[in-house]
């Protein structure tokens, strides 16, 4: 898989604004300012990273995976990609991929699907449906609010027939996207706490977020 990396040298920890560690199975949120740059990264490598993004003046404006797909006729998310709200608006511009392979069809575990896909005991196993759930619900919002969202370093190939599968992450220690905002948005992730499938190698780990002022950090 291709690396696409555009990033500027003076983005360094010592330069960012906000510096975030998100511990392994965790939820977490921040606002992230018009004209910032945000950095998720997958500081241990093969860590699905669920995350959605809202409308920072207008919650009930947000992340469109469909929306996102058709604008740039492609199933997955990298560099150039513009991260559309169900309005139609841009809300990010993706500006940087040091991995090459995003997820925005798959969606988020729940305790209902890990029942489906595992059987019963995995029915009360953390999953990503109830960090989002409990995130947002800081912000006045409930489970009717919590969109399809992209899954950051989550390998899913899709087969000519349209089958999905979740595979091993192809993803590095280290590895990041970064986007820059195009309107003040309302972070959302979920670190997947997924341990029975591939999509975190079977051992979730810590990530890390970090944003800079404008252009040049």
């Amino acid at each position: 898989m291709s690396k696409f990396i555009v990033t500027s040298p003076d983005r360094t920890p010592e330069t960012a604004v906000q510096d975030h560690y998100i511990p392994a199975e965790a939820p977490f949120s921040t606002v992230v300012r018009k004209g910032q740059v945000l950095r998720i990264e997958d500081s241990f490598g093969q860590q699905a990273i669920d995350t959605l993004f809202y409308n920072a003046e207008d919650y009930s404006e947000r992340y469109s995976n469909q929306d996102t797909m058709r604008e740039q006729g492609a199933a997955y998310v990298t560099t150039g990609t513009r991260i559309i709200s169900n309005e139609g608006k841009v809300m990010l511009t993706m500006t940087a991929d040091s991995c090459g392979r995003h997820d925005t069809s798959a969606g988020a575990c729940s305790c209902e699907s890990n029942t489906v896909r595992f059987g019963h005991g995995a029915k009360y196993l953390h999953a990503c449906r109830d960090n989002f759930v409990l995130e947002v619900a800081k912000y006045g919002m409930g489970k009717r609010d919590v969109p399809p969202n992209i899954n950051f370093f989550m390998n899913v190939p899709i087969s000519p027939s349209g089958d999905m599968t979740i595979v091993d992450g192809i993803s590095s220690p280290g590895d990041y996207v970064e986007m820059q905002a195009e309107m003040d948005v309302l972070l959302v992730i979920s670190n997947c706490p997924q341990i029975n499938n591939p999509c975190n190698g079977f051992d979730p780990t810590p990530i890390r977020v970090l944003v800079w002022d404008g252009e040049a950090g």
